[in-house]
């Protein structure tokens, strides 16, 4: 009997205990065939003859039914899945190591699933737990600051972990990313290399921002500024929050004569807010962002920012797990990828 009779002849959603949804008993009735082979055909087709995977398929294509792949994971170890936890979506810095995450994993055949973790640190631990118990094949976190039970669950699942856009000598597992504490001090050598003498910092309050304001305002003592004004808002921050911090320094200090933002998003609400109170950028006020978003180069003038390869991040850490879990040798487990400062219009 073809497949298309017996789909008339058995209901597409026949009442039984659990779920209700279409089994694979249900397909290999359909199909005339035994579970194992339908189960051979859609995880090994190359091991099926052409007939019998034609007639597999049109069952699965009629009834709609989904392979239990958390059941199929199990059976082999692999779930063929890889979570990524960052501290928000609304972040545009990190479209592009998701991006490169995504296609390189699928690439090599699995699917990346992302979390959202806040930057707290108390919904990253929650997410930990429910990760791990799924046993994705892979891990990838934002940063390197987890809290002891975080960082103790992670190590003992036995899970491929991989740290990003952050640095340490010790990480969980394998780590690719860059020093924010450097990216500071850099900012701080080349703005005073361009003449500025009374620089502020606008900052959201994460730890990676942090890091950055630590070397920023380290820097600058060494080479001589003894007052850096400085203004604190809530990550993640927005270009509402830079008009606001502009004003607030120069509330503080209306002689600063450059601004090291934190984010792009606030560099552009000061230069937003500095063409309203007409002070002319870079002429009376250098601005510089962190993360060299996609508009950075187009607004007017061009935003001077920091550029990090997060497609390189991405492509790495997808590598990372990859290799790992095809037993290769994954080389150094810590790879720092650096930064640039891009010299535009806005300093």
């Amino acid at each position: 009997m073809s497949v298309s009779a017996l789909l008339r002849k058995t209901p597409a959603r026949a009442a039984r205990k659990g779920t209700g949804g279409i089994t694979l008993s249900d397909v290999a009735k359909l199909a005339g065939v035994s579970a194992i082979t339908i189960s051979r055909a859609l995880n090994t087709p190359d091991r099926v003859s052409p007939g019998t995977l034609k007639r597999v398929r049109e069952a699965v294509a009629r009834t709609g039914y989904v392979p239990n792949l958390l059941a199929g994971g199990l059976a082999s170890n692999r779930t063929r899945l890889v979570a990524a936890l960052l501290p928000t979506i609304a972040g545009s810095v990190f479209v592009e190591t998701v991006q490169a995450l995504t296609d390189a994993l699928a690439g090599a055949g699995y699917q990346l699933m992302l979390g959202q973790s806040g930057y707290t640190g108390a919904r990253e631990d929650a997410l930990i737990d429910a990760i791990v118990g799924r046993r994705p094949d892979g891990i990838v976190l934002t940063g390197i600051m987890h809290s002891p039970h975080g960082r103790k669950r992670l190590i003992a699942s036995g899970i491929p972990v991989v740290e990003t856009w952050d640095l340490t000598p010790t990480p969980i597992d394998m780590l690719v990313g860059f020093s924010h504490e450097k990216v500071g001090r850099h900012v701080a050598e080349w703005l005073k290399a361009k003449g500025y003498r009374h620089p502020a910092i606008l900052t959201a309050d994460d730890q990676r921002a942090g890091l950055r304001r630590h070397g920023f305002e380290a820097r600058l003592r060494e080479l001589g500024v003894k007052k850096v004004p400085a203004w604190v808002v809530a990550a993640p921050s927005t270009l509402g929050n830079g008009r606001c911090g502009l004003i607030e320094l120069l509330a503080q200090d209306a002689g600063i004569d450059f601004i090291f933002c934190s984010s792009d998003l606030l560099a552009h609400g000061v230069i937003t807010e500095a063409q309203a109170q007409g002070l002319k950028v870079p002429q009376e006020l250098g601005v510089m962002g962190f993360g060299n978003l996609g508009f950075s180069g187009d607004i007017h003038p061009a935003l001077s920012t920091v550029h990090v390869d997060g497609v390189a991040i991405g492509q790495q850490a997808a590598r990372f797990i990859v290799d790992r879990q095809a037993a290769r040798d994954t080389g150094p487990r810590v790879r720092d990828i650096g930064f640039s400062i891009l010299d535009r219009g806005s300093a």
